[in-house]
């Protein structure tokens, strides 16, 4: 088989692993969207790195897609170029406007979303302005950066959350010997 040969089953490939990224991120976003209305302290999020290069891969596919009416490719290929082309020019976007913060349901981070009843611990890093969320059911940690003049909000709801028992962090895993506080850690 020639490379010529290779290249569609190649895209075709790519464009299922770029499939199960949009899918992921169609999940995130809708998810997202019902938990809007509950927002309690949010932000928008900085851009990603490379922001600007991703809309250009996007805007490349989108042409590459368009020459497919002038130049006939083989469908696994065009599949391919498709995933590709949402991803850069709609996920990439779109993604960018889940707002981080604090929800009525639980915490918004860099990287996902965790539930206050599964918040095992908090912890405020790089000079009180990063919170680290721990889990309690699994070995994961989530980085929320909050913004200098929301950061006396965020603490505020924090302390309230748990003095109403929304995050329990005396319940997870650790020495417990009472009489201490959790609001006094956030």
């Amino acid at each position: 088989m020639t490379l010529v040969g290779l290249l569609p089953q190649v895209l075709f490939v790519l464009g299922l692993g770029f499939l199960v990224a949009n899918v992921r991120a169609a999940i995130d976003l809708a998810r997202w969207a019902r938990r809007r209305p509950g927002a309690l302290a949010v932000w928008a999020p900085p851009k990603p790195p490379f922001y600007a290069m991703s809309l250009a891969i996007g805007g490349a596919m989108g042409c590459l897609l368009l020459s497919a009416v002038f130049v006939p490719r083989p469908a696994p290929a065009l599949f391919g170029e498709f995933m590709m082309f949402l991803y850069y020019a709609l996920v990439v976007p779109l993604s960018t406007r889940i707002a981080r913060g604090l929800y009525a349901d639980g915490i918004q981070a860099e990287s996902g979303f965790m539930p206050y009843e599964q918040i095992g611990g908090l912890r405020w890093q790089d000079g009180e302005s990063i919170l680290v969320v721990a889990s309690r059911l699994r070995t994961l940690a989530r980085r929320l950066p909050v913004p200098g003049p929301r950061l006396g909000e965020v603490r505020r709801l924090l302390r309230e959350k748990i003095a109403e028992h929304a995050i329990d962090i005396e319940a997870g895993p650790g020495l417990h010997l009472g009489g201490h506080d959790a609001r006094n850690d956030v």
